[in-house]
C-alpha cells in the first residue's frame, strides 16, 4: 500500500508540475479563440476612423487541442476585408494551425470631390464632400484621412462623388516629369544655379534625373516644387 500511495503521489506531483509550467491539456476553449481573434481584429482596425463590428464564425473550432500560446494572422497582403479568413496558430505546447471566418464592417467617414476636379487643382474644404459608408467596402488605395487630402494636387481628372485614390494625388511641392526646374549646384564654397528639365517626377526629398541646358543628365534631390539640388 505504501508503494502504491507513493506512486500516486508521484503522478500527482508530475501533473501538478506540468500544470504549473503552463502546459495545456484537454480540448481548446473555442470561446477563448473567438475573444482573442476579435481583439486581434480590433487592433488591426485602429487605422480606420470608425468603430468596427466583428463577427467570428466558430464552427471550425470544435475539438482542437488545448493551446497555451495563440497567435493570429491576416490573409496574404495583411489588409482587413469585409470577409476574411483569419489564421489561428498554436505555438505551444503542440503547434497546430486552424482558420476562422470573420465578418467585419467599419462605419466611418470618407471624402469625395464635390465637383469634377481637373488635373493641377488643389483639394480643399470647398471642393470636398463627406460621405458615410462601411470603409472596408471602398476600393483599394482609397484615401480616407482628410489630412492626406487637403492641399494635395490632382494628377488627373477626379470625378464628383467618386472615392479618391492615392495614386490620383501628388504633393504640392512635387515635381512633374517634363517640368522646367531650377538646378542648384552646390560644391565646396560655391553655389551655382541654372535651368533644366525634369526627366523624372518625384516628391521633396527624392532623387530625380534632370537634363541640363547643354543636354547633360544630372541626378539631384528635390527641394521643393521648383528646385533640384545637385551636389558637385
Amino acid at each position: 500500500m505504501l508503494k502504491i500511495s507513493a506512486l500516486f503521489l508521484g503522478l500527482a506531483t508530475v501533473c501538478g508540475g506540468l500544470a504549473h509550467a503552463g502546459l495545456a491539456s484537454g480540448p481548446q476553449d473555442s470561446a477563448a479563440i473567438v475573444a482573442q481573434a476579435q481583439e486581434f481584429l480590433r487592433k488591426q482596425a485602429l487605422i480606420y476612423p470608425g468603430t468596427p463590428q466583428i463577427t467570428i464564425d466558430a464552427s471550425r473550432l470544435d475539438n482542437l487541442p488545448a493551446c497555451s500560446q495563440l497567435q493570429f494572422s491576416l490573409p496574404s497582403g495583411g489588409h482587413l476585408r469585409s470577409r476574411s479568413s483569419i489564421g489561428v496558430h498554436c505555438l505551444a505546447p503542440e503547434p497546430w494551425t486552424s482558420y476562422v471566418q470573420a465578418s467585419i464592417s467599419i462605419q466611418g467617414t470618407y471624402y469625395v470631390p464635390a465637383r469634377n476636379l481637373n488635373p493641377g487643382e488643389a483639394l480643399g474644404p470647398d471642393n470636398l464632400d463627406a460621405r458615410q459608408t462601411d470603409l472596408l467596402s471602398l476600393p483599394p488605395d482609397t484615401v480616407i484621412d482628410p489630412a492626406q487630402l487637403l492641399g494635395r494636387i490632382a494628377r488627373h481628372r477626379l470625378i464628383a462623388g467618386a472615392p479618391i485614390k492615392g495614386n490620383g494625388l501628388r504633393d504640392p511641392q512635387s515635381i512633374m516629369r517634363g517640368q522646367t526646374v531650377r538646378l542648384e549646384a552646390r560644391g565646396n564654397g560655391f553655389i551655382a544655379s541654372s535651368e533644366g528639365k525634369a526627366v523624372q517626377g518625384g516628391s521633396p526629398g527624392s532623387q530625380i534625373q534632370v537634363r541640363t541646358a547643354t543636354g547633360r543628365i544630372v541626378t539631384g534631390t528635390i527641394v521643393d516644387g521648383a528646385t533640384v539640388s545637385v551636389m558637385m
